[in-house]
């Protein structure tokens, strides 16, 4: 009696553990939501306090919530003064390699040279230079974090891939490949933050988080 008490509790305990381990993308859409939109704010009200104490753009930010579904808008661009949302759109994840290959649905991140991971963390946007992807425009990205430290030298920048799609997709995530760590928009998007960028006479601040 004694063991097959044992046994069922223990059957128990190991229900429980794999049901509050489940997949975030299991759960109720509503709550998901919820929960980046609490995010979302919570970075917000941080970034503003971080741009004021550093000398950055204090009109807007951008912010990029990888944990959001990546057929989904992930990446907003966030209004300091009416403390709201501007703009938003999808955004591609590193796609990895190795040891650290991402899926569609699972982001892996890296700071390591040749990872083809996105790193997490803040990043000020550099120069505007030419690129060869989507509308042929690009913004240098400096990462001021140990996180994504190396983000000048991979290479990793802010662009845009003509194929991104404007508009969600959910429940189709986006495919592998169109990004080797660098945070990929849609060329709508890209260009909107262009003339955004363009006009900013102090660095802008890119924030990527999970």
């Amino acid at each position: 009696m004694n063991r097959l008490f044992t046994i069922y509790i223990k059957a128990i305990i190991v229900l429980i553990f794999f049901s509050t381990c489940n997949n975030i993308e299991s759960r109720p859409k509503e709550e998901q939501d919820i929960d980046a939109h609490n995010r979302l704010k919570q970075k917000a009200s941080e970034a503003i306090t971080f741009c004021e104490n550093n000398n950055y753009n204090t009109d807007f930010c951008i912010l990029i919530d990888m944990r959001i579904h990546s057929g989904k808008n992930r990446m907003f661009v966030w209004n300091f003064k009416t403390k709201d949302i501007d703009r938003q759109a999808l955004c591609a994840h590193g796609c990895g390699k190795g040891d650290k290959l991402s899926t569609e649905a699972k982001p892996v991140f890296s700071n390591t040279e040749g990872s083809l991971c996105s790193s997490l963390g803040k990043y000020k946007l550099g120069i505007r230079s030419y690129s060869q992807w989507g509308i042929n425009v690009h913004y240098k990205m400096h990462g001021l974090e140990k996180t994504n430290s190396n983000a000048y030298k991979r290479i990793i920048v802010f662009h845009s891939h003509t194929p991104l799609p404007d508009k969600e997709i959910y429940p189709k995530h986006l495919p592998m490949g169109w990004s080797f760590g660098c945070p990929v928009t849609s060329n709508e998007m890209m260009k909107y933050m262009d003339k955004k960028l363009q006009n900013s006479k102090k660095p802008t601040l890119m924030w990527i988080y999970y």
